[in-house]
């Protein structure tokens, strides 16, 4: 739902249900497909997710996402914060969980809880997520430590901890499970709560090379269980809770799934599951970390391909809902551009790496990250709502041109298209079969009213004036 502010730009209300799965779509409580745009913000180290430290999103970051159409953000826990202490849970932290989701939400905006790790734990150079006392095997004497996000495929004793974890060595699924009990019990029934994400890009541990090129099946298995185990935690403290699977970070190499691909997992019957995926290329991540040169990018198409042809794969025979709850990686729009076409195609929503608040406490505000050719990328014309079915959608980041067909249903509330504050400098003009708009010319929100006799809608938006089609 929504609400006009004094300048006819259409303000979002807070969410008043959580959406749910419906085969492959998300769904709200009017019966509307929602696609979702965000960023992430994951404060890795402690105290972590404090209001207005500089880096946790406050209000006005708020409101800057959701001017931008922003409608989800991927916010970042970690084991080492909800339980710093074997056995003993940080109340303090999730309540300020709790006030970083209400902040949110208050704007329109919906949160998936991240359960953030890179390389496990600080233990290991460059590391966040597990707590010290999780880690089993800590450095070995004059073991290497070449840091993140190398060193999990180098160093011995950080997959012997990850294969104690899969196992459940010294009750640490249990104990992860407490923890997600307790935090989703303080969450419970929020309507703001996107879903809960079991845990940020899985490491397979000793078993890691097993894995290239085609999978690790018999991994794959312990890995669903344990997604399983903790999905049923949480549910105990937020029944019906959307849960987001990630599969083993792998994945970004082009190493496709064995999850839910009967005979070797159970296939996944539950219809609280989403699939979260990353979207990386490992040149451009190449060239970010080990200093390879930036023309390599350039081949990144056949990767980006590879990765999707996986996910279709496992779509077709998952019918889960998905996002891809990373990609970017740096402000490069170049690199956003070549994710935005390959999750329009298939209705994706999104979760852009990274964005930490723009307000730091005592200090100017810091520039608009979505200013110039990377907001042209991310901040879109896009379906936020739509009372139907969707077909095709395209967009044009050069000048804003979209385009978009989707068969009706019923539904108790119109279709929502967020028309992006970046482009139409001249305004705007839509040209519509099949439905009308109820907004007023220049509004934010493009609602649009199918006709009752309608099978579909077809909508385009351009830049410039034109005649209006309203009800």
């Amino acid at each position: 739902m929504t609400s006009a502010d004094t300048n006819g730009v259409a303000a979002d209300s807070p969410p008043t249900a959580r959406l749910h799965a419906e085969g492959r779509w998300l769904v709200d409580d009017a019966n509307r497909v929602v696609l979702l745009h965000g960023v992430n913000n994951v404060d890795k180290y402690a105290p972590f997710v404090t209001l207005n430290d500089g880096f946790t999103l406050n209000a006005q970051d708020a409101a800057l996402l959701a001017q931008h159409g922003f409608n989800t953000v991927r916010l970042g826990v970690e084991f080492a914060g909800l339980m710093p202490q074997r056995g003993v849970i940080d109340f303090a932290y999730l309540e300020r969980v709790k006030a970083v989701v209400d902040l949110l939400g208050a704007e329109g905006i919906r949160v998936l809880i991240d359960h953030h790790q890179d390389s496990m734990s600080s233990v290991f150079l460059g590391g966040n997520g597990f707590p010290a006392w999780a880690v089993t095997h800590k450095p070995l004497p004059n073991e290497p430590d070449v840091g993140w996000p190398l060193n999990s495929a180098t160093m011995l004793s950080l997959n012997l901890s990850w294969t104690d974890f899969w196992n459940n060595k010294q009750g640490l699924v249990d104990q992860l499970g407490n923890a997600f009990e307790a935090l989703a019990s303080t969450l419970h029934g929020n309507p703001s709560i996107l879903g809960y994400e079991i845990i940020n890009e899985p490491w397979p541990g000793t078993v890691w090379p097993t894995c290239i090129p085609a999978g690790c099946p018999l991994f794959d298995r312990r890995l669903q269980a344990v997604h399983q185990k903790l999905t049923d935690r949480i549910h105990q403290g937020d029944p019906g809770a959307l849960v987001f699977w990630e599969p083993n970070v792998l994945w970004n190499e082009l190493v496709r799934t064995h999850i839910a691909e009967p005979p070797i997992t159970p296939k996944i019957t539950s219809n609280d599951i989403v699939f979260s995926f990353h979207d990386y290329c490992s040149f451009s991540e190449g060239a970010i970390y080990l200093g390879l040169p930036p023309a390599l990018k350039a081949t990144c198409g056949v990767q980006h391909d590879t990765m999707y042809s996986n996910f279709d794969s496992f779509q077709k025979r998952a019918k889960l809902p998905a996002m891809v709850t990373e990609f970017g990686g740096t402000s490069d729009a170049e690199v956003v551009a070549r994710t935005m076409p390959r999750a329009d195609q298939r209705f994706l929503g999104w979760h852009f790496w990274h964005y930490q608040s723009s307000f730091p406490p005592n200090a100017p505000a810091r520039p608009d990250p979505f200013s110039g050719e990377l907001g042209r990328q991310l901040v879109r014309t896009y379906p936020r709502a739509t009372a139907g079915i969707p077909g095709a959608m395209t967009y044009d980041a050069s000048n804003g041109a979209f385009a978009y067909s989707f068969a009706t249903r019923p539904s108790t509330a119109p279709t929502e298209i967020y028309i992006s504050d970046l482009q139409y400098p001249d305004g705007y003009r839509v040209a519509l079969t099949g439905a009308c708009a109820l907004s007023a010319p220049g509004d934010r929100l493009l609602l649009l009213k199918a006709a009752p006799s309608a099978l579909g809608v077809n909508v385009t938006v351009t830049t410039g004036t034109g005649a209006w089609p309203g009800c």
